[in-house]
């Protein structure tokens, strides 16, 4: 893989990796523990903040895998970047809307039974943090 692809896909690696890091696994978390923060105004404000998250992480998965393309990737780039897709692509079209759909419940007062969809949220975002960092070495040693 050429330096300048490689630096480019690498910066957008590590960027989206840093912003997955603190939003779910930071900042998610802490906002419920803040005082006056209920659970309809954690899961408005979480809404809003993974809205935004999922937006940036398509455009660094752009950015990243635009870089890959250009710069022909060796096999283990190109296979973690196919695999981070697959893992982003699974929340935003499968479990994302899962999550929405529950959370509308809760915020027009219902009372939803328990769900696992969360768990398998934070399972493919811990996924998703490891092929990162393995991919972003990847790129450091292109």
């Amino acid at each position: 893989m050429n330096a300048a692809s490689a630096a480019v896909a690498g910066a957008a690696t590590f960027i989206w990796l840093g912003m997955v890091l603190a939003i779910s696994f930071l900042e998610a978390p802490l906002k419920f523990r803040a005082p006056g923060v209920t659970i309809p105004i954690g899961l408005g404000i979480g809404r809003i903040v993974f809205r935004a998250l999922n937006r940036a992480e398509l455009a660094l998965a752009l950015m990243a895998l635009a870089a890959i393309v250009l710069g022909r990737p060796t096999g283990p780039v190109a296979a973690l970047t196919a695999a981070i897709l697959v893992i982003l692509a699974g929340q935003l079209i499968v479990i994302r809307p899962r999550l929405n759909r529950r959370s509308n419940h809760v915020l027009a007062g219902e009372s939803p039974p328990r769900s696992t969809v969360h768990l398998y949220y934070v399972a493919f975002e811990a996924t998703k943090v490891l092929m990162l960092t393995a991919l972003g070495i990847c790129l450091l040693a292109a």
